[in-house]
């Protein structure tokens, strides 16, 4: 296939959405367990999906959004491995921040925070503009190619040609001046 065709395919589309969600969720997680966990006595989904929890006048808040903006670092990670495209970074990152909008209307009500909303846009804003850097810079790196093997492979080539002596009987060789003139000489003249 050339690139730059696409084939549409809803399910690979569809697992993508999942796989990135899940892990964005558990990353969210970890960070959670670690700087809130450590203050509450019990951890709920409260702290995932309440648009309360997320506020500057308490420490706790303050450690959950500690804990969002470096599962946006993740998610740009994640995405760097799971979508192959640059240009389809944005509509990932959109998916995966209205999904999680989605879900904390369901769970807690309408976010009328606007800790909440300036917290969840800087997060899509770093999950997106950093992973399509990670994304164009991986695109730009340059394809490692081993000279030692190659030149292995094509010296083991030359040995099983049946005439070994084929420089020798050619009848012209190449002499360059420079870079821009080259002269053909027959073998064997002076």
């Amino acid at each position: 296939m050339f690139y730059g065709a696409v084939v549409w395919d809803p399910w690979l589309i569809v697992a993508q959405i999942v796989c990135l969600q899940c892990l964005y969720y558990l990353t969210l997680g970890f960070f959670l367990s670690f700087l809130v966990g450590t203050r509450v006595s019990r951890l709920t989904l409260v702290y995932f999906f309440d648009f309360a929890t997320i506020n500057t006048s308490t420490v706790t808040g303050c450690c959950v959004i500690a804990s969002l903006l470096p599962s946006s670092f993740a998610g740009a990670g994640y995405m760097l491995y799971l979508i192959e495209r640059a240009k389809k970074r944005l509509d990932f990152s959109a998916t995966l921040y209205i999904i999680h909008l989605f879900i904390c209307v369901i769970y807690g009500g309408w976010p009328s925070s606007i800790t909440w909303w300036v917290v969840n846009g800087t997060g899509f804003a770093v999950m997106t503009l950093l992973g399509e850097y990670l994304s164009m810079r991986r695109k730009f790196m340059e394809i490692p190619i081993s000279r030692y093997r190659s030149s292995k492979k094509f010296l083991h080539m030359l040995n099983k040609l049946p005439n070994k002596n084929f420089i020798s009987e050619m009848p012209l060789c190449f002499i360059s001046f420079s870079s821009f003139h080259s002269v053909a000489v027959p073998l064997g003249s002076k």
